[in-house]
């Protein structure tokens, strides 16, 4: 069985532990913005560890929508790659987690759309995306009947 590594990342690290200690009733926005985040559980994609991450919560109806955007850095982030190897994960939102599968978004009218609602959502993606020359990646997650990370 797979093994929890927490994020090197101070902040990250205390979001998630505060988020999942509270049972999802306290860490649930990022840091001073006031705004709605999710823990995405993943799988590392060279340790195989479980890795969980903090997005924007953005919203398709009943699926997310994760945003690679990494402030606008060169790079995607890690868990970029780690959902492109495997794309089972499990979504907390608040006191609700439930397994999900992603598909990174390819179709340019979809993702069009959901750029958009991304925007909505955490204005500063439309900087963050200026600041880089690469295409910041959009997945959905969607429910699945898979077993989570």
């Amino acid at each position: 069985m797979a093994k929890y590594v927490p994020s090197p990342s101070d902040w990250v690290r205390e979001q998630v532990e505060l988020y999942e200690s509270s049972g999802g009733t306290k860490g649930t926005t990022l840091r001073d913005t006031g705004l709605p985040v999710v823990i995405v559980t993943h799988h590392g994609n060279k340790t195989g560890a479980i890795r969980k991450t903090p997005l924007m919560r953005v919203k398709d109806g009943n699926d997310y929508i994760l945003v690679g955007s990494q402030g606008g850095a060169p790079t995607d982030p890690a868990w970029v790659h780690n959902l492109r190897v495997d794309p089972n994960v499990e979504i907390r939102d608040e006191t609700v987690v439930q397994p999900m599968r992603v598909r990174e978004v390819k179709d340019e009218r979809e993702r069009s759309r959901l750029w958009k609602l991304a925007v909505a959502a955490f204005p500063p993606y439309a900087e963050y995306q200026e600041r880089t020359d690469r295409r910041i990646p959009l997945f959905v997650a969607e429910r699945s009947g898979s077993p989570a990370p």
